[in-house]
């Protein structure tokens, strides 16, 4: 990997961080916070893709998967939402 690849990923790590922390719904900024400065740093770009995806979901559909009370549809269901939904049980 280049230097310039490892510079792109890690801004688009710091900007998902970001988007993480602040998303205007104050249980998922602590859920998705706290999981995004856990595994982050160690995501690799098809795992930030899938992230990023995630972060696009709305605050219910990922607060309803979480808790449990909804199950992740199909085509939501990637490693990323299999280890936040792990993470949750330490969260």
């Amino acid at each position: 990997m280049s230097a310039a690849a490892g510079d792109d990923l890690e801004t688009r790590r710091k900007r998902l961080l970001y988007r993480s922390v602040y998303r205007g719904n104050k249980e998922n900024d602590i859920l998705l916070g706290q999981f995004a400065r856990a595994h982050i740093a160690a995501f690799d770009a098809s795992e930030l893709d899938q992230y990023e995806r995630l972060l696009a979901v709305g605050d219910n559909e990922i607060y309803d998967w979480v808790s449990g009370k909804v199950a992740v549809p199909p085509e939501s269901d990637t490693p990323v939402v299999r280890k936040l939904l792990a993470f949750r049980v330490r969260f």
